[in-house]
């Protein structure tokens, strides 16, 4: 048995990869060796990139984590030899040939729409206003205005890239669903978790449960690198 001690944070659109902290402080506690990748979010293929920059530098096996937008990342990126395990935080999870824009093309009905404004010279934003309804309902109230107010630009080609293999096809994964999720709605999140075959976990939680309840993602991810270390 080989125990999985890397862990590594892959963050979402309109986020950058300090709202992992929380997450992070829990996890190296326990004894892991966290990375934070921050992804331009300017291309797939560039946040696949950055992403294995990080993974090349790493001394064993990892479990990958992505959050929201950060889930097609880790799916193409996964392939990478150092990766053991993946863990989708309320996350996309495309198959092949598939991008995030396609996956929110035929939303469930009655799905709440989320308030992203009208691109901006090839850029995406949230609606201010309705950030925190959207995107952060159970942070609290002044730090969801400062991530509304730090919105980082998120690029149209982020959304149009698609996943050439899906790591998912041929590594374990994990699967946490946010239930009060205004963004990805719980339904497609079990749709997406279903079909990858992950173990997956429920809890009640806005798009940013990675920020609302840091324990709860770091147990899921505890459990992707002790499950992976057991089948090893």
């Amino acid at each position: 048995m080989t125990a999985i001690r890397n862990i590594v944070l892959v963050h979402g659109g309109f986020v950058d990869g300090s709202g992992w902290q929380g997450v992070y402080e829990q996890l190296t506690a326990d004894g892991y060796k966290v990375a934070v990748v921050q992804n331009p979010t300017l291309s797939l293929a560039g946040d696949v990139a950055a992403t294995h920059q990080v993974l090349d530098s790493l001394d064993g096996p990892a479990v990958l984590v992505g959050h929201s937008y950060g889930g097609a990342v880790i799916t193409e990126a996964g392939n990478h030899p150092n990766v053991a395990a993946l863990a989708y935080i309320a996350a996309f999870a495309p198959d092949k040939d598939e991008s995030v824009n396609t996956l929110i093309a035929d939303p469930p009905p009655g799905a709440p729409v989320p308030p992203i404004l009208p691109p901006k010279d090839g850029f995406l934003f949230l609606d201010r206003d309705k950030f925190a309804a959207s995107f952060a309902a159970d942070v609290p109230e002044a730090q969801a205005a400062f991530m509304a107010d730090a919105q980082v630009p998120w690029g149209v080609d982020a959304l149009g890239g698609t996943v050439s293999e899906p790591a998912w096809r041929t590594k374990p994964s994990w699967y946490l669903v946010a239930t009060d999720d205004r963004m990805i709605p719980p339904p497609a999140q079990r749709a997406m978790s279903e079909r990858a075959g992950a173990t997956v976990t429920e809890t009640p939680g806005s798009h940013a449960v990675y920020v609302s309840r840091a324990a709860t993602v770091a147990a899921v991810i505890t459990q992707a690198a002790e499950g992976q270390g057991r089948q090893s």
